[in-house]
């Protein structure tokens, strides 16, 4: 019966192991165990990276007009409220018109507002007086527009006059008033086309009955 070869290795000391943790050494692997009576510890990674803070964005998204609550309406822009003209707080939202007719040519000036009481009534009686002038120079103004251009700044020299004065912006100055309309000598240049209508219906009025 053979006799096996000795082991070469056999007696010769043993390498210490690199990798093995010295005494104390934590082991960032290793499962944190539960302190009695205690929660449970969330386990950390080694590896993980620290999330930086979310900051707030610039612009806040807001909610749409439609879905906003009725108690916090910031999302409504509101309209003026001062006159155009000059700034005064008192003013009503109206407009005032004028109209221009000559033959076949027509034009329409309307204004919009806010207007306070002076910056109103002052345009009014501008756009009165120009109506009275010009607008009496076509079939279809003489008729329709012009009457009716003159019915509207009849009421709004009304809202106007319901207005309590008020004192304008700073640096800014109210309009002038002027003279009243019955007072301006070309409100009477009106009184021409009048007479002419006046005569025409006399005429047809005539011819009818005869």
């Amino acid at each position: 019966m053979s006799t096996p070869p000795p082991n070469p290795y056999s007696g010769a000391p043993v390498p210490p192991n690199p990798y093995a943790q010295g005494p104390g050494a934590p082991n960032p692997y290793a499962q944190p165990q539960p302190q009695p009576g205690g929660p449970v510890p969330a386990q950390q990674s080694p590896y993980a990276q620290p999330y930086p803070q979310q900051q707030p964005h610039p612009h806040p998204q807001q909610p749409h007009p439609q879905y906003a609550h009725p108690q916090h309406p910031p999302y409504l822009v509101p309209g003026p409220t001062g006159c155009r003209s000059c700034g005064a707080p008192e003013a009503v939202n109206f407009a005032v018109r004028a109209h221009v007719g000559v033959l076949v040519v027509m034009r329409f000036h309307r204004l919009d507002g806010p207007f306070c009481r002076r910056c109103g009534r002052a345009l009014v009686r501008i756009m009165t007086t120009k109506t009275l002038c010009q607008g009496w120079w076509s079939p279809l103004s003489l008729v329709l527009f012009t009457p009716f251009t003159l019915f509207w700044n009849l009421i709004a020299a009304a809202r106007f006059a319901k207005l309590e004065p008020s004192d304008p912006a700073p640096g800014r100055q109210q309009l002038d008033e002027g003279q009243p309309v019955h007072a301006r000598p070309l409100a009477y240049v009106a009184i021409v086309p009048l007479l002419w209508a006046v005569w025409v219906i006399t005429n047809i009025i005539a011819d009818v009955s005869g």
